[in-house]
């Protein structure tokens, strides 16, 4: 098992690149920075400057979608990052989420997600492409410049008909399913249909998201847990009966649930009771990090990513580095 870093945009640029080189030198593979339209600064300026401040980190959207980025144009980003790189880019992609709001956009239908695939790959190839795809259309497309083909893809995933596409299609999955072994169990049973549906030989390589952070402090950590806790409730609610919520209270929690990203999310957060938020967070001190890392293990997943909330630069920097001794520790120095 490898471990990663999620990382939001937020920072300014200087504090950013430094933030990029200390997870390097954690030891740590892959850095995805997340694609939330107004939320962030721009996703593919700050790949660039991690890019160019890293040697060796994967470097990946987590994620993009084809709604507010056309799918030819989400092709050509990923496809300049991994160029500046030197081929370590990921595209990561999805359906989209609660920040389409704000633009007066809904999440993209699956058929859309799984066509702005089909024309990235295409485009990556050097095709000339015509579509008259589910949500958008091309015409006679192509790129004037040369990009690596196989550009991994992986799709985040949740919902059960979401986990069965990236089954079938994708390279990798981006797994918010919260850190319990049931609802890991579930997802994975999804993901295995649709390996299955598609006749291919293995599974796509998994990487399961931990939001939160790592501190001997637990009540530090349970409150930098919480927020991400709500967002189960309101987007991906299986995971609630999985890990033993009331439907009472989820319905509870989506009538408080406002903004458009889960950190504006604490009111609603604040009905949630501790083992539900220890379940889908990673909201503990070391050793309840190692205990999810040897559950992720035995259940085949091929990588942990910590999503650092809470506190300050540094509290989340600490996080990262306590995650990648946690890994250490297990027997993972990376990859």
């Amino acid at each position: 098992m490898y471990g990663g870093v999620a990382l939001q945009p937020v920072y300014e640029p200087d504090q950013f690149v430094a933030m990029v080189r200390q997870v390097e030198q954690a030891g740590l593979d892959t850095l995805w920075l997340t694609d939330s339209s107004l939320h962030s600064r721009y996703t593919y300026a700050y790949l660039t400057l991690a890019a160019v401040n890293s040697e060796r980190l994967r470097l990946g959207t987590a994620v993009t979608n084809p709604v507010t980025r056309h799918p030819a144009l989400g092709a050509v980003g990923i496809s300049t990052i991994d160029e500046i790189s030197g081929g370590r880019a990921i595209h990561g992609i999805g359906a989209g989420d609660r920040p389409l709001d704000a633009l007066g956009l809904k999440p993209a239908k699956l058929a859309m997600l799984e066509d702005s695939i089909e024309a990235a790959r295409r485009l990556w190839r050097g095709e000339h492409v015509t579509m008259r795809a589910r949500g958008f259309e091309l015409d006679d497309a192509h790129l004037r410049f040369s990009s690596r083909p196989d550009i991994p893809v992986y799709i985040s995933a949740s919902g059960p008909k979401t986990l069965e596409l990236a089954g079938r299609i994708a390279d990798g999955v981006v797994l918010l399913a919260g850190l319990h072994p049931d609802g890991i169990s579930y997802a994975l049973e999804h993901i295995d249909r649709g390996v299955d549906q598609a006749g291919r030989g293995k599974r796509p390589e998994i990487t399961v998201f931990g939001y939160g952070a790592i501190d001997e402090d637990e009540e530090v950590a349970l409150a930098a847990g919480r927020t991400i806790a709500a967002w189960f409730p309101m987007t991906a609610p299986v995971y609630c009966e999985l890990a033993g919520l009331s439907p009472d209270l989820v319905a509870k929690v989506r009538e408080r649930y406002a903004g458009g990203e889960f950190q504006e999310a604490a009111q609603a957060a604040a009905l949630l009771p501790e083992d539900f938020v220890r379940r889908m967070s990673l909201s503990g001190n070391k050793s309840a990090a190692r205990e999810h890392i040897r559950t992720l293990e035995k259940l085949g997943v091929d990588s942990m990513t910590v999503f650092p909330l809470g506190g300050d630069v540094t509290s989340r920097l600490a996080t990262v580095t306590a995650f990648a001794e946690c890994l250490r520790e297990e027997g993972h120095p990376g990859r």
